[in-house]
């Protein structure tokens, strides 16, 4: 099968790559992108080496899909993922919206000239702000957990958040963004006859990730504690007591490797893709797994909020368990010990992404 990922030299499309590769699997992988995030320009070499087939374009220039071969499958991995794009400063509303909707909707395009299937890696950012920011919490070892004895939104259970929670806004830029493109993507492969799969992600992470305060947490976490960087929490009392599930990219592959291959229009084509609750952590227990691998080390407290974060997001993935037959391999554990394991081999890391 031949395969377009865009975003291919980020830390998630250069993962689904190196897993294929690694697996044994004979697709024909395509990659487009345009190296505007900073530390992609790293994985170009290596994913020429896999045999990957690299473009140079954007794909918020509609041109720049002319040139791409005709494929059999896109997959989509090219957001800005950061829940503060667009009113952080780094990047513009407009840069934002033109990026993670009206890149979609060239990709969308492309799919329905070639009758080509699209898959959409979305993400937990576009369900409600309010509800998950109202949801009646207590603390048990240094982390939020539902108050299951309080009233709680019909989409929360033990396993976290369930498809059906609420997406009404607000829900940030970038997740009304992602919202659209599921929307649009639906639509499209209705109205023009491909296949389409949206894949609402938990927290991705994993050994290569360009971590930031606001976007890949895991590796910036831990990255900046090896180095004894600055760092502190957040906002919630600035105790750290906010929690995230994380999920390995290299366990999407075996659930994209079902949806790619599956012919027919009987299952769900909208789920959520998690490590969920086995797989969640709060700042404050991730700050004490790394004290036991580095040491000691100084966190700040801010307990001002910061816009649009949230004290707990945790993705129940069970449709696709009962669906797919899928569940994550990769444990939190490994998850944590491999990212520390490149931090004790790339001191500067985090240099590599620094916005200047």
């Amino acid at each position: 099968m031949k395969i377009l990922i865009t975003g291919i030299c980020g830390f998630v499309g250069s993962t689904l790559v190196k897993t294929w590769k690694e697996l044994g699997n004979s697709h024909e992988i395509y990659g487009l992108d345009n190296f505007i995030r900073p530390g992609s320009e790293t994985n170009r070499s290596a994913l020429k080496k896999m045999g990957v087939r690299l473009f140079h374009g954007d794909i918020r220039l509609p041109s720049d899909f002319d040139v791409l071969p005709k494929v059999d499958y896109v997959i989509d991995a090219a957001a800005n993922p950061s829940v503060l794009a667009g009113i952080s400063g780094e990047t513009s509303s407009r840069q934002l919206i033109e990026h993670n909707l009206g890149g979609t909707i060239n990709m969308l395009e492309y799919c329905k000239l070639h009758k080509a299937g699209f898959l959409l890696l979305s993400t937990s950012r576009v369900y409600a702000i309010n509800p998950l920011a109202n949801l009646p919490l207590v603390v048990q070892n240094n982390s939020y957990v539902p108050n299951f004895s309080k009233e709680l939104p019909g989409e929360i259970s033990t396993e976290g958040i369930s498809e059906g929670f609420s997406t009404q806004g607000p829900i940030s830029l970038y997740g009304s963004t992602k919202l659209a493109s599921e929307v649009l993507a639906l639509e499209y492969g209705t109205a023009f006859d491909f296949p389409v799969w949206v894949n609402r992600c938990g927290v991705l992470a994993g050994a290569g990730q360009f971590g930031r305060a606001e976007q890949g947490i895991f590796s910036f976490w831990i990255h900046s504690w090896k180095k004894k960087n600055n760092i502190k929490y957040i906002g919630f009392g600035g105790k750290g007591h906010q929690v995230r599930d994380c999920l390995h990219p290299r366990d999407i592959v075996f659930l994209i490797e079902k949806q790619i291959a599956y012919q027919n229009n009987d299952k769900q084509r909208l789920i959520n893709v998690s490590g969920g609750i086995k797989s969640s952590i709060s700042l404050s227990s991730l700050s004490d797994w790394c004290e036991n691998r580095f040491g000691k080390h100084t966190v700040a407290s801010d307990p001002k909020p910061r816009k649009f974060d949230l004290p707990w997001v945790v993705l129940d993935s069970q449709k696709a368990k009962e669906i797919w037959d899928w569940e994550p391999k990769t444990t939190r554990e490994q998850i944590l010990a491999e990212i520390a394991d490149h931090a004790e081999k790339k001191d500067n890391w985090l240099d590599l992404s620094a916005p200047f």
